[in-house]
């Protein structure tokens, strides 16, 4: 769960990367599911598949509660983070839906997702076909896996099983001293910008790319482990970076 315990200090002095959460939409239901169901088994133990984004529990008016999985982005055509623990043969097929709010939802984006080479952490890009995000609209993704349990004998069929996280994302325009700021910033320090004012997708995804091509860096591996420990992810930290997956 998010817990909004970070300082802002300015991005020109800190190299380390906390997020800052912003307060989710007020009183929606519009609930999330970050983790794909633990102890589910399938070859990864008590691992499942994991959606790199922030969970909030918050109150309803009417009494109860509900966790959102929820997060901001300046993109017009987000890139969203999994971790996939499971080994390529396990995985029969897998999906990504984008789905607007309207009433009944239309899809923006679905599409079959290729299966990594090997377990970890993956991204999936929407491609330049789809019509961009518009600032201030909520839209719901979702993340289907189905794999394909080995059974203990050859005579049995395999187990299907199947995994589904999803949640809320949200298209922000940055102010005007934002964008001036990001304008004059390294890649690394824009990391920094967009994680303190709570803009999680474009922070997780500035600090992947880097880390993806600076794989020895110490201070990007150093930001990358503070980033996902703000918001209760530290297990997957030391998870490996896969370049994968959309068609």
């Amino acid at each position: 769960m998010v817990q909004a315990t970070w300082a802002t200090p300015r991005a020109t002095q800190v190299r380390a990367t906390g997020f800052t959460p912003p307060p989710p939409p007020p009183d929606r239901d519009a609930p999330g599911r970050r983790g794909g169901g633990a102890g589910r088994g399938c070859g990864a133990g008590s691992q499942s598949t994991t959606a790199l984004m922030p969970e909030y529990q918050q109150a309803l008016a009417q009494g109860g509660a509900i966790t959102k999985v929820w997060g901001t982005t300046t993109a017009e055509r987000p890139t969203f983070w999994f971790d996939l623990p499971y080994e390529k043969g396990t995985i029969a097929a897998m999906e990504f839906v984008l789905q607007d709010n309207s009433r009944p939802a239309r899809d923006v984006y679905r599409a079959a997702i290729a299966t990594p080479d090997a377990p970890g952490i993956v991204s999936i890009q929407m491609p330049a076909s789809v019509r961009p995000l518009e600032a201030g609209t909520l839209y719901k993704w979702f993340f289907k896996v189905r794999l394909q349990c080995d059974s203990s004998t050859s005579a049995v069929k395999p187990r299907i099983q199947k995994e589904e996280v999803y949640g809320w994302v949200q298209r922000v325009s940055p102010s005007t001293t934002l964008t001036s700021q990001l304008n004059q910033a390294t890649p690394q320090q824009r990391a920094v910008l967009y994680a303190q004012h709570g803009i999680w997708f474009d922070a997780l995804t500035t600090l992947a790319e880097l880390r993806l091509a600076n794989p020895q860096d110490i201070r990007l591996t150093e930001d990358w482990n503070r980033l996902l420990q703000t918001v209760g992810l530290e297990k997957l930290a030391a998870k490996p970076l896969i370049k994968c997956c959309n068609r």
